[in-house]
């Protein structure tokens, strides 16, 4: 992993959290419109039904609303991996703060100026 900050780290995991739930959010919208076209067009089927159009053509529209549906299904899936995915970035994030933001606490109260200290002696502590 190359060099960063624990600033960086933290900067950089909670956007990654942030633009997660966001997209996850899209998706699930995405889902909900394509449920409510599936619905639409079984209704559309059943009128098509109703006024005895030839079967093909219902069987056709009952097959893209059972098609949506499917697809609805997959896509609500896709967005609880996504919101599943954010939680474990929100752990990554606390890990980072809890592993640590006491390196960094203990760093800022040192009473002597220890910027020059080897960062691998750091680790090794």
């Amino acid at each position: 992993m190359a060099d960063m900050t624990y600033t960086q780290l933290l900067k950089a995991i909670t956007t990654f959290e942030k633009l997660l739930l966001q997209d996850a959010e899209r998706i699930r919208s995405n889902a909900e419109a394509m449920d409510q076209m599936a619905g639409d067009t079984a209704r559309e089927a059943d009128v098509l039904s109703a006024l005895a159009v030839d079967p093909f053509t219902i069987a056709e529209a009952k097959e893209v609303a059972r098609a949506l549906r499917g697809v609805g299904t997959a896509v609500l899936a896709y967005s609880a991996a996504g919101n599943t995915t954010a939680r474990v970035a929100a752990a990554a994030a606390q890990q980072a703060r809890t592993t640590h933001a006491g390196i960094k606490e203990q760093v800022s109260r040192a009473p002597v100026d220890i910027t020059g200290v080897s960062r691998e002696f750091l680790r090794q502590e």
